[in-house]
């Protein structure tokens, strides 16, 4: 496998109707898009497992529809990471096995339908307030064995957003268990570029990174995702040259891009590739 071909990138979802006419073909019925989305993109993640498990005939349709070489990353549901019925997340049941593990079992079962499709599959944590999560260490001693119970055989990630948890001992959990962290791009998170030089961020043989951006500023710019509406060059830099350090260190990397990122998330993920491409 070549350097570049290690790279794997493309979109946070593939239904978007407003790129209908402007990266589908205008008219194109959604059941077709993911098929289409394939010959665009080598990698997509799957938003909608985060909302509800997936059944078995829904990912083996993902499965069909797309050729051999694509990955599938997902989500883990929102059930498992989240556990709160509003915005509010509930850390009395969040990885607690009696609340968890049904629907663990459930989606790692519909995922293993992706075969040698399947990406990693990345745990997305809320940011926890102390309501939730009294500190890090409380948090690890619930993530730790979550971690350990999951079955091999499928590569994990992990996404927190307490820019505060990002220390040693972090790192150290997902280490052990080879489990990568996912870097994102939110306002309120540091750059992996900034961490100081005693964190290694690199926990897994494979990178993962989302660029998730700012939802109300782009928000504020457009109701419809059809077009970029911020200006985000200087930041796709900042990402491909960490990107780029990243690729030789793991057997493979792996960048999505959101429509709020900067409105069009085809387009920030070309332009992604493209500044990539050109450091390696």
């Amino acid at each position: 496998m070549s350097t570049l071909a290690q790279f794997r990138h493309g979109t946070s979802s593939w239904s978007e109707a407003a790129w209908n006419g402007v990266f589908y073909p205008r008219g194109m019925k959604p059941g077709d898009y993911l098929a289409f989305y394939a010959t665009q993109f080598t990698s997509v993640e799957a938003d909608n497992t985060y909302y509800r498990v997936p059944g078995v005939p829904l990912v083996r349709g993902w499965r069909d529809k797309t050729p051999t070489g694509f990955t599938l990353s997902a989500k883990f549901p929102r059930s498992i990471v989240h556990c709160g019925q509003g915005e509010k997340p509930d850390g009395t049941r969040v990885l607690v096995r009696e609340h968890t593990a049904s629907d663990t079992e459930r989606f790692l079962e519909a995922m293993r339908e992706l075969g040698d499709k399947a990406g990693p599959l990345v745990l997305q944590f809320p940011y926890f307030n102390r309501d939730a999560f009294a500190s890090l260490p409380q948090f690890l001693e619930r993530l730790d064995p979550y971690l350990a119970s999951l079955p091999s055989g499928f590569r994990y990630g992990v996404e927190v957003r307490n820019k505060n948890w990002l220390t040693k001992p972090f790192f150290d959990v997902l280490r052990a268990h080879r489990v990568a962290w996912v870097a994102v791009d939110l306002k309120y998170m540091p750059h992996p570029l900034d961490m100081g030089a005693d964190i290694d961020p690199f926990t897994a043989d494979f990178a993962y990174a989302r660029l998730i951006g700012d939802r109300a500023a782009v928000e504020a710019a457009t109701d419809k995702m059809d077009h970029v509406v911020i200006d985000q060059s200087a930041r796709i830099d900042r990402w491909a040259e960490w990107l780029a350090r990243a690729i030789p260190r793991t057997s493979e990397t792996f960048a999505y891009a959101n429509n709020h990122f900067a409105g069009f998330a085809p387009e920030t993920i070309r332009e992604l590739a493209r500044k990539v491409g050109a450091l390696l």
